[in-house]
């Protein structure tokens, strides 16, 4: 293992820059991505995510900057020569192919030995957990099995990078959902360096080592799924990456790392400075809704010495284990959603009732305004 470390980064790009017109799609990035590491970038339509996969692979060359993948300089190389696969959402396999055939495709193009061919088919079908599919046809398998035959069709030819451009967003949500633990798994056994982009960021967190926020061709933030979770740099990571209740205001009191804010529609709260706040500043406050608890007592949140507040419910959301309730705090209308415990202790509310709710300024987190791409 000491020689991995030694090694350079699968994935380094530098200064990298793609315009399409006037449009900025990839604006100045440098970013690195370790040897065998699950990295991916996330981030919303239109952000630039799949411009930068696409210069990575090769299909687009950057305006200026450089790709070097395996420590090597991949100027002038054409997609075919360089050490990369691709996996796209629809997976282009060949209908008219035998799995075998398509996972092999790219060996034969390339001069292997049947008998290599088919011993390697065989390995890495084992390694997808499809033993002995070889001479299945591609109609007969499920979704899940096909992406698992897109993804052994590219890593046999053992590529330094596998990239996946938002190969789960064509399958239905449960099968994403298991999906999305096998990718984690294989790659995990596989121990390829992916290179996976998507604008869910549910997969993001599930699925990787490390993951880059992209925005308006630039990355907000780069960091382990908690770091992005619990540590967002900029508004917009904290925005995007999980759900969260935003109120906008004024600083009106800096007191070490807590903020205390006078909201847009008059509600007070205090949260985390991230960064620095001055007294007067526009702020953006970011509450999760699972920091936040509900009570038919207010003394509750006396008692422990929290700020709290008064509201109605607006609406039951049941979705079992995410079950949550949207009300609007009383004196300023502000809308909340509040995550609803899982033992079933609240699933007797119901709509209009009054409730207190109210949550640990340290678990918000607070932004003076303009403080977005952080680095």
């Amino acid at each position: 293992m000491s020689s991995d470390k030694a090694a350079p980064p699968d994935l380094q790009a530098e200064r990298l820059n793609k315009r399409f017109g006037d449009f900025r799609a990839v604006d100045d990035l440098s970013f690195s991505v370790a040897r065998g590491s699950f990295f991916s970038i996330l981030g919303p339509s239109g952000c630039g995510k799949t411009t930068l996969l696409r210069i990575i692979a090769g299909f687009l060359s950057p305006d200026t900057g450089e790709v070097r993948i395996g420590g090597k300089s991949m100027h002038g190389v054409p997609p075919n020569k360089r050490p990369v696969n691709m996996v796209f959402q629809h997976l282009a396999l060949f209908p008219m192919m035998s799995v075998g055939d398509n996972v092999g495709y790219g060996l034969a193009r390339r001069g292997v030995a049947k008998d290599e061919i088919k011993r390697r088919v065989a390995d890495m079908l084992e390694r997808v957990s499809l033993p002995g599919a070889q001479d299945k046809r591609i109609e007969q398998l499920s979704g899940g099995q096909k992406q698992r035959v897109a993804i052994a069709r590219s890593l046999v030819l053992e590529p330094t990078l596998l990239l996946l451009d938002e190969p789960l967003g064509a399958l239905d949500l449960k099968l994403r959902d298991h999906m999305k633990i096998e990718l984690k798994q294989l790659q995990a056994a596989i121990g390829t360096t992916f290179v996976y982009i998507t604008h869910d960021q549910s997969e993001a967190l599930v699925l990787s080592d490390h993951v880059a926020v992209m925005n308006e061709g630039r990355f907000e933030q780069i960091g382990t799924p908690q770091d992005l979770y619990y540590a967002p740099q900029t508004p917009f990571v904290a925005g995007f990456v999980g759900a969260n209740n935003a109120v906008s205001g004024r600083a009106t009191q800096v007191t070490g790392d807590r903020v205390t804010l006078a909201g847009e529609k008059g509600l007070m709260i205090s949260a985390r400075a991230m960064g620095t706040v001055h007294v007067g500043d526009a702020v953006q406050a970011f509450v999760r809704p699972e920091v936040a608890s509900l009570s038919r007592a207010a003394a509750s949140f006396a008692d422990a010495g929290l700020p709290h507040y008064q509201a109605r419910i607006d609406s039951l959301l049941f979705d079992g284990a995410n079950s949550a309730v949207l009300l609007h705090e009383e004196q300023s209308g502000t809308e909340f959603r509040i995550a609803l415990p899982q033992t079933g202790h609240f699933s007797d509310l119901v709509l209009g009732e009054r409730v207190s709710f109210g949550f640990d300024p340290q678990l918000a987190v607070c932004f003076a305004a303009g403080s977005d791409h952080a680095g």
